[in-house]
């Protein structure tokens, strides 16, 4: 063992161990050594840690990734004849996100449409950063004619998500697009590089215009049926090119405004290796429901005769079945497309079945080198249950949708800013209840109050016939359970407290209920909301106050010296980071 010190080091070693101290006494001269040395060790220790703390800083310095967006109206032909659509330069569906965990993301957007525009992030979590989420409730809109440019961090995750357009019914006009976040180098991942990473986005439809959509809730009444069914944009004819012996990766996005879509391949099936950020178990599946707002990544492999197959994505649950096709086409093909358009599953228990048999893989890494089972969920004491019930009601001689009995309308500042500011009268704490109340429903800027650092069960209760799907900001949490029935305690008996999986979108079945576990480690105001877009217009969703009275940045980011201010928080002034 050798210590060595570098040059700078040497004059108070020299000082301190070479001094003579002849003409002193002994005491004093041990009293003069031990203040030398301790003068030297305060100096070391203070030089290494300013050393440590610029190299810290250069080195968590993460990527930057830079976007120039501008949204306009366009002409689309998903259908094969004109409609107006949103374009993202130009392009319906948007621009691809590509990023890498951690990833520093910039995306300047200039709303070049005539009224006001936003754009969320379906599963990016923001970490301690509410006010770049997207949605009225935490950002102002950008106003016709500006821009805004969105700071996102996709600090310590991974894989297929997707972005849309949040305000006034725009998602039924397009501008979305996916986002795909790799694993860093050197970090492992359960499977093989695929060949390709294909994104496919697939969504219901409506030929009419979304300002005809969003004129029929105004008014109170309930939307006609989607007449189509996407995939990337079409009805039909998509193409994804692929070699013979090769196994690429698809990402499947629902972005869709309220189906069920089951997706399948003729003649192959599909291996699911993750779920919006988990790596699953590598369960092979001939079909798979995709929730609306869900996203998977499946592996397939080209491993049939050398021709081209039916792609499909039909309805679920529904009375019509809507359907649409793309094509695999193997790229030395010696057939055009034949037999039959293979046809989906029709009962509800099998999708049951489905959705509890996808499970977090407990060995694999996830956006860190430490296996996805560290975090030993099933083992956490639940510090608070949280009952959501949905319910479709009419409030003044209109159609409303509400959770636990209230009815969410939107206030005239958006919540997270009216917190930061301390604005009163804008929303209160409290004016949605932890369970269904079972009283009338009621309109109200409805927010749930929740501790920094607190576990919480949450059960998602349907006592409806439709097939719901909820979805959480900022954070994923574990779907531990989904029944028949009712809830009740007694039900946690059947919960997977061991390998469930971590996601941020989940579905509750037609008279069940769905329970999650969710770690409130994100501090901010976070949408809770229905997926059914028409539902989530007219009220069910409402905001999760995750709170710290620490006030420190470690806890939650101050807010954009950037941010956009409106309602009762203009003219009020914004710290920069």
């Amino acid at each position: 063992f050798s210590l060595h010190f570098p040059s700078w080091v040497s004059l108070p070693l020299f000082i301190s161990f070479n001094f003579s101290f002849s003409n002193t006494h002994p005491s004093t001269n041990h009293l003069f050594c031990f203040f030398v040395s301790s003068l030297f060790i305060m100096n070391l220790v203070l030089s290494l840690f300013s050393f440590c703390s610029i190299f810290y800083l250069v080195a968590a310095e993460d990527p930057y990734r830079f976007f120039d967006w501008n949204v306009t109206y366009g002409d689309i032909y998903p259908l094969g004849v004109k409609q107006q659509g949103i374009l993202i330069n130009g392009q319906f569906p948007g621009p691809e996100i590509y990023a890498v965990t951690n990833d520093n993301l910039i995306i300047n957007v200039h709303n070049s449409l005539p009224e006001p525009f936003l754009l969320s992030w379906n599963g990016v979590q923001q970490r301690r950063n509410s006010f770049q989420d997207g949605v009225y409730g935490t950002t102002c809109p950008i106003p016709p004619g500006k821009n805004f440019t969105y700071k996102l961090q996709v600090k310590d995750q991974i894989g297929s998500f997707f972005y849309f357009p949040s305000l006034a019914f725009h998602k039924a006009a397009g501008g979305f697009g996916s986002i795909k976040i790799l694993s860093r180098p050197l970090i492992p991942v359960p499977f093989p590089n695929p060949a390709d990473d294909f994104t496919v986005l697939i969504g219901d439809w409506y030929k009419l215009n979304h300002t005809i959509l969003r004129r029929f809730l105004d008014l109170g009444h309930r939307l006609p049926l989607p007449q189509a069914v996407l995939i990337n944009g079409r009805a039909n004819w998509t193409t994804f090119t692929v070699e013979q012996g090769k196994t690429y990766r698809l990402r499947i996005s629902n972005v869709g405004l309220e189906n069920t879509l089951n997706f399948r391949i003729q003649d192959h099936t599909m291996k699911l290796v993750e779920v919006e950020g988990t790596h699953t178990l590598q369960t092979s599946y001939s079909s798979i429901d995709v929730h609306v707002g869900q996203s998977y990544s499946v592996l397939i492999t080209a491993d049939q005769a050398p021709k081209d197959f039916h792609i499909v994505a039909s309805t679920r649950f529904t009375e019509k079945i809507l359907t649409s096709t793309a094509v695999l086409h193997y790229s030395n093909s010696q057939g055009s497309l034949s037999g039959v358009i293979p046809g989906g599953p029709t009962e509800i228990d099998w999708s049951i079945q489905q959705a509890r048999s996808i499970r977090t893989n407990l060995t694999a890494s996830g956006p860190r080198p430490n296996p996805q089972g560290s975090y030993h969920y099933g083992t956490i004491n639940i510090s608070r249950t949280i009952k959501l019930m949905s319910s479709a009601t009419i409030v003044n001689g209109k159609q409303r949708y509400a959770v636990n009995s209230v009815s969410f309308v939107p206030a005239d500042t958006p919540l997270k800013l009216a917190d930061y500011f301390k604005i009163d009268g804008v929303f209160k704490v409290g004016s949605i209840p932890d369970s269904p109340s079972g009283k009338s429903t009621h309109l109200d800027t409805s927010v749930m109050g929740a501790d920094f650092r607190s576990f919480v069960e949450i059960v998602f209760q349907n006592r409806e016939s439709i097939v719901q799907s909820w979805h959480i900001d900022g954070y994923s949490f574990w779907v531990v359970g989904m029944d028949g029935g009712t809830w009740t305690p007694n039900s946690r008996n059947q919960y997977n407290l061991q390998d469930a999986v971590s996601r941020s979108t989940t579905q509750v079945y037609p008279r069940s209920w769905t329970a999650i576990y969710m770690a409130l480690d994100n501090v901010g105001m976070w949408n809770i909301r229905s997926e059914f877009w028409a539902r989530q217009y007219l009220g069910q969703q409402f905001y999760l106050r995750v709170y710290s009275d620490a006030g420190s940045i470690r806890d939650e980011y101050l807010i954009p010296e950037n941010a956009l201010l409106c309602g009762k928080a203009l003219g009020r002034k914004t710290t920069p980071l």
